[in-house]
């Protein structure tokens, strides 16, 4: 689906339809597996004779990672791996058929089955194939990127229209986060909010920066307050008035960070038009939620905010306070992400949702800890294994992760309730998580998913993740809604 909203560019994909058999001139996407003495292709109407043939010759192996290009009979064939014949997952197959997917410049029409399973496939297709041209200027040398239809056969029409609304939620968060600085910035970003969130059905409200201040958002005024472009909250409902679970859903969304008066280093600091992948991965999760029907009371509280240095910036030392009360002490206005997010759970907590999930690429103590491609998940002990158990099943690897009962010392403030960092490079992750813990509500089930590393890839491209923006953990969130929805 493409949103008719004021996103200055968008990146391109794959588009994917449902179809009973397989154009006679599309290239074939076929699956070969590693078996024990050689490669192996599944039995469906897209295989040839003579193509295991060919991939002998030209040393296939089946391996993940692995894809081929092959003309038999004159059709093109794009063979992928997929790993051992004994261990196909879901996951292999969403990677393998990525893999295929990056593979697809040049080819106007392909052809998939879905034998290996509906939802792996199309979001393999749709993620592999994203990307992100951004505002180059247009080379009249070379031709326009063709976008490639993929017909998908042997597919139910249910399971392949959600995986379709899945992976264009993924890459939706992907075109917010790739998007420079300087045209999405708290304003501009409400109002994109704003015009999809109508199409979709959503009851939407955008909160300026004077409405802040007078309710009492002092973390997400004292982030703002360096830039001359002012902050913004925005809260997105859906199904309103539904009674049963009501879930929650907070995201950081810091359009720049240059750290503020704790000035970050200069090296790489373009990668922090990342840093409001949270709130991007939040919204596109809600987008989905309406898009599938998902029947519960899902709000959505996203603060944005830039942080910038300026004479009205906020300093180390300051003393801020918090909706609802709460009062923190700014020892490092780089850990400015849980400033805003405080306040935002702290308004999230005020309706008393049954669940709330908050994601931000809170700290660079994540990536220490998990590396660049594993979230870490801190919160109530059930809830928060349950969320990284459903990561980890999807291909968005994420691990549970402890809150110090130690720190709670290290938090204490002698001129305010709590202390934005500790000072100390143990445990920085947790004791962002153990902060953020101070503004939930009492019997609310929560989370906290870390995702500093795995929402921005700075390396290359694998199976069905590009560089950049990799729309991490979408598909996490939209999961474990559909899973309490149906409690």
């Amino acid at each position: 689906m493409a949103f008719d909203c004021s996103l200055p560019v968008s990146g391109t994909a794959a588009s994917v339809t449902l179809a009973e058999n397989a154009p006679a001139e599309a290239a074939r996407l076929v699956p070969v597996a590693a078996g024990e003495s050689g490669p192996e292709l599944p039995v469906t109407s897209l295989v040839t004779d003579g193509l295991l043939n060919a991939l002998s010759k030209v040393g296939a192996k089946g391996k993940v990672g692995e894809c081929h290009r092959l003309l038999v009979d004159g059709t093109l064939f794009i063979a992928f791996g997929i790993g051992p014949a004994s261990d196909i997952d879901d996951e292999a197959v969403r990677g393998g058929v990525g893999t295929a997917a990056r593979s697809l410049a040049g080819v106007e029409k392909a052809a998939i089955s879905a034998e290996f399973g509906v939802g792996p496939v199309v979001e393999g297709i749709v993620l592999g194939s994203y990307s992100y041209q951004g505002f180059k200027a247009a080379d009249a040398a070379e031709p326009a990127q063709v976008t490639t239809e993929v017909a998908v056969v042997d597919a139910d029409a249910e399971a392949f229209e959600a995986a379709r609304i899945i992976a264009e939620s993924v890459n939706l968060a992907r075109d917010l986060v790739n998007t420079p600085s300087n045209y999405l910035y708290p304003a501009s970003y409400a109002k994109i909010m704003e015009e999809i969130g109508a199409q979709v059905g959503l009851k939407v409200e955008v909160f300026d920066e004077d409405y802040l201040a007078e309710h009492g958002f002092g973390g997400i005024t004292a982030v703002g307050g360096g830039s001359q472009r002012p902050p913004r909250l925005v809260h997105l409902a859906l199904n309103p008035e539904a009674t049963g679970t009501h879930t929650a859903l907070v995201g950081k969304g810091i359009t720049f960070d240059t750290g503020g008066i704790s000035l970050k280093p200069g090296a790489k600091m373009e990668d922090m038009i990342s840093d409001m992948g949270g709130s991007a991965a939040q919204f596109a999760a809600i987008v989905a939620a309406a898009r599938l029907g998902i029947d519960m009371r899902i709000d959505a509280w996203l603060p944005l905010a830039e942080n910038m240095p300026s004479g009205a910036a906020t300093r180390p030392g300051d003393v801020i306070t918090h909706y609802g009360g709460l009062t923190s002490e700014v020892l490092n206005t780089d850990a400015e992400g849980r400033l805003v997010l405080a306040d935002a759970i702290a308004r999230a907590s005020q309706d008393k949702p049954d669940f709330l999930i908050e994601t931000a690429t809170l700290t660079g103590a994540q990536m220490v800890a998990l590396g660049a491609r594993t979230s870490a998940v801190m919160g109530s002990d059930d809830f928060r294994d349950a969320i990284a158990e459903t990561g980890r099943s999807l291909g968005e690897p994420a691990w549970a992760m402890p809150l110090l009962e130690e720190q709670e010392a290290q938090l204490k403030s002698p001129i305010a309730d709590i202390r934005n960092i500790h000072n100390s490079r143990n445990g920085g992750m947790l004791f962002a998580g153990l902060y953020l813990s101070k503004f939930v509500s009492e019997g609310t089930q929560w989370a906290h998913i870390d995702i500093a590393g795995p929402s921005f890839n700075t390396e290359s491209p694998f199976g069905y993740t590009p560089k950049r923006a990799t729309g991490v953990p979408v598909r996490t969130i939209i999961a474990t809604l559909s899973a309490l929805a149906e409690r």
